[in-house]
């Protein structure tokens, strides 16, 4: 199994390198983990960019309904 660092999309040579920085769900089946080099896992995006700007649309229209 080849290991990729979700922050620079580079492959883990050293299993010993790799961390495990969170875990994606699957449409159909168990999702899979993603992983990131240790020196890279602060690195790692956990909130979607586009799912962020969403919910930020939404609070704004819940804040001034309010």
């Amino acid at each position: 199994m080849t290991l990729v660092c979700r922050a620079c999309q580079e492959e883990i040579s050293d299993p010993a390198d790799a961390v495990a920085v969170m875990h994606e769900l699957g449409n159909s089946g168990p999702g899979w983990t993603v992983w990131a080099h240790r020196e890279h896992a602060d690195d790692v995006e956990l909130i979607n960019p586009d799912l962020l700007r969403i919910m930020t649309r939404i609070w704004v229209v819940q804040a001034a309904a309010t």
